[in-house]
């Protein structure tokens, strides 16, 4: 249906308004929608758990879409029952409006699909979808023009420029469409950069900000001109932003370019165990303002990027993820040592995360006041799983093949040796 015929259509729906009969035509389109939304809410099918991520989005795709679908249906089945003995230009209207309403309410989920999980689109997906709607049934009722006209018409002055209401109004809107657009390229480089297997992780961080940083300056330097901005006020706002670095913005510029070091000199990467700033744990984030260190027991640090640069990191993981832990011990002196210390050797390699290669190794450190001292070190490849566990089970095993052979395990003993002073004569 073309515009004129959907004029056409209103003109026929103005002169069923004069019969009462309209009536009849307004509580079946009534009953249609309230049915169709408790259809809509009986039919709300979800896909399983297990299912792949498209089956998922296809699954919320029909749910947004399945009220006005629903609607269409029941109203086109209403429109033919009914056209025998009324007419049903107001049907027609409603079947219109319900279709366009399904349509948007799809483009708008496909375009939150484009932007990363937590987007603000998906929090006002179904009001931006109502917003469009609203305009689409204005434009289709004619009213739209009338509106504009009216909009146009309310003016205001701002310094030696002359502004209209409407001017503005569509000022905000192609803003708001091109900086949408960039955010979708920059969504769409960052997911297409994040599969590309050939790049480091911190490579594809650094090109993905990059990118996104160069969409939106482009996006500025469309819009500008579309509201009718020179660009040589950039020179000004340049000015601006040199003042603001030297005043007060001088720890942002420093932790947005120390980002960008430490992704391109790879000092710190994504998956690394570091300890800064008495913050030890796995970084699970690195953005242009700071970096995320996860750790053991769940806490995130969120540590200045400037920082990570200008003092020093403990990298865990840097050249090599293979982490050396000590287990230490103390026998009696009667113990025979040469024999026990390959069987404790044995017992930490038993653990599935003791490392075969480098081995195992146990030591005589010391000889103490109490007792002989042992240590018994080996390694791990996954420091970021934690590693008292992996210390905790291999203390068991030694302590429990200890009791096994009835080694003493000695421990501090003082003597007080109480003398009574002579009796005085």
């Amino acid at each position: 249906m073309n515009n004129s015929q959907f004029q056409n259509l209103l003109l026929d729906l103005w002169r069923d308004l004069q019969d009462p009969s309209v009536l009849w035509q307004a509580a079946i389109a009534a009953a249609c929608v309230l049915a169709a939304w408790w259809l809509a809410g009986r039919l709300d099918w979800r896909a399983p758990e297990q299912s792949r991520q498209a089956l998922k989005h296809g699954a919320a795709a029909f749910r947004r879409i399945l009220a006005p679908l629903l609607a269409m249906l029941l109203l086109i089945a209403a429109r033919w029952a009914a056209s025998y003995w009324m007419q049903v230009h107001l049907l027609s209207v409603t079947i219109a409006l319900a279709g366009a309403l399904a349509a948007i309410r799809f483009t708008v989920y496909l375009l939150r699909l484009a932007f990363a999980p937590g987007e603000w689109i998906s929090s006002f997906e179904r009001g931006i979808a109502g917003v469009i709607w609203l305009l689409v049934a204005l434009h289709l009722t004619g009213l739209l023009p009338e509106i504009e006209s009216a909009l146009a018409g309310v003016k205001f002055t701002v310094g030696r420029q002359s502004l209209s209401l409407l001017a503005m109004i569509e000022s905000v809107f192609w803003v708001a469409v091109t900086l949408l657009l960039a955010l979708w390229a920059g969504s769409a480089l960052e997911s297409r950069l994040m599969r590309a297997e050939g790049l480091h992780s911190s490579m594809k961080a650094v090109l993905s900000r990059a990118g996104k940083a160069l969409l939106l300056l482009l996006a500025v330097l469309i819009m500008l001109p579309l509201l009718g901005v020179d660009l040589t006020v950039l020179s000004v706002f340049g000015g601006a932003l040199g003042v603001g670095l030297g005043f007060g913005l001088q720890k942002i510029a420093s932790n947005y370019v120390s980002g960008f070091i430490i992704l391109l000199d790879r000092s710190i990467r994504l998956g690394d165990v570091i300890t800064a700033d008495a913050h030890h744990g796995e970084v699970r984030q690195i953005t242009t303002r700071f970096t995320v260190v996860r750790s053991l027991s769940g806490v995130e640090a969120i540590i200045p990027n400037d920082m990570l640069i200008s003092t020093t990191v403990l990298n865990h993981s840097y050249s090599d993820r293979k982490v050396r832990l000590t287990v230490k011990v103390q026998v009696g002196y009667a113990t025979d040592v040469e024999n026990l210390l390959p069987d404790l050797v044995a017992i930490a390699r038993r653990n599935p995360r003791v490392l075969s290669d480098p081995q195992p190794n146990a030591l005589l450190v010391a000889f103490a006041d109490s007792g002989i001292d042992l240590e018994i070190g080996f390694w791990i490849q996954d420091p970021e799983q934690g590693t008292g566990d992996v210390r905790s089970a291999v203390s068991l095993a030694i302590l429990s093949e200890l009791r096994a052979r009835g080694v003493e395990i000695p421990f501090p003993q003082r003597q007080v040796t109480l003398r009574q002073a002579n009796p005085a004569t």
